[in-house]
């Protein structure tokens, strides 16, 4: 059964069948970067452009190696050594692009709906790797995934996301994903860092960090987004630390088990102290390598369309 989208452009809205496919489909991949050799020719013969406009380390790396693990041809393309630091259109890139016979775009850009104004103007199939601070579809799959594999299930697992809600295009995802497969879902941060009517999602806030410690199962914690900040959010990152990190200290005061996520980079000590980061509770380095399975499933199925 085939993906209901031609397009990865978000996970509002995308049935729970599809995502189950995605992250089934995943586990078939991670399978493949335990052996040996971690190839397969699933996609030779296709061009996938890899389209960053926006700075990027860990998902354009990980984009890069799921299509080589998958025998694709790449391109990659950055915005400062490209037309459009000419003058350039997007549109009237992507079009040069396309008349080059591509396949695939993976899309990174500052604007919210870039990858959406793509496939109005382009055949070849699009994914959304980043839309400003709108949604990153394939982190909230990685995230989704590496919950699934720790406790089996995404029924009735609480995760809350902590932190920078506002700006985070992680944020955004992983409430639609998790909410369509069962989840319960909060998040926790400073008022001014919150979304107005965020209620709306079906989420619960907390303003305590100790509280969402106690309540629930998960938490994935958010970098403070400094860059996309217009103004200050909250008087230091000092007093940030000291109302809402995830420290040691806070964990074992809650006496329970409890996973941490983090979708990377991490300021560490400022919303996660370092030696909870490194501890046996955190699945950061999982979610890093689940991240090429997953963006690996997700261009097997919308290049072969199965």
């Amino acid at each position: 059964m085939p993906l209901s989208s031609r397009h990865l452009l978000g996970l509002e809205d995308v049935p729970k069948e599809d995502i189950n496919l995605l992250l089934d489909t995943t586990t078939n991949f991670r399978e493949v970067l335990e052996r040996p050799v971690k190839k397969v020719p699933t996609l030779q013969g296709q061009t996938i452009v890899n389209l960053f406009l926006e700075d990027s380390t860990r998902t354009r790396v990980s984009f890069e190696l799921a299509e080589r693990r998958l025998s694709a041809d790449v391109v990659n393309f950055s915005a400062s050594v490209s037309s459009l630091k000419k003058g350039e259109t997007l549109k009237d890139t992507v079009r040069n692009l396309e008349a080059m016979k591509i396949d695939m775009v993976v899309i990174r850009h500052a604007a919210q709906g870039s990858p959406h104004f793509l496939t109005k103007i382009m055949d070849a199939h699009i994914i959304n790797a980043g839309d400003g601070s709108h949604e990153h579809p394939t982190q909230a799959l990685l995230d989704m995934y590496t919950i699934r594999e720790k406790f089996g299930t995404l029924e009735g697992v609480h995760v809350c996301i902590v932190g920078d809600i506002s700006h985070s295009r992680v944020a955004l995802s992983n409430i639609f994903g998790l909410k369509t497969m069962g989840a319960t879902v909060s998040v926790c941060g400073p008022k001014t860092l919150i979304p107005k009517e965020i209620e709306k999602l079906g989420v619960n806030v907390f303003y305590d960090i100790n509280r969402a410690i106690r309540e629930a199962d998960v938490l994935n914690v958010l970098r403070i987004q400094l860059e996309r900040q217009d103004r200050a959010y909250f008087p230091s990152l000092r007093e940030y630390r000291e109302y809402f990190a995830v420290t040691k200290e806070r964990l074992k005061q809650a006496q329970k088990e409890i996973t941490i996520l983090h979708p990377g980079p991490i300021n560490r000590d400022v919303e996660l102290s370092a030696d909870v980061a490194d501890s046996d509770a955190s699945l950061i380095l999982h979610q890093v390598l689940n991240g090429v399975a997953v963006r690996m499933a997700v261009l097997y199925l919308l290049g072969t369309g199965k």
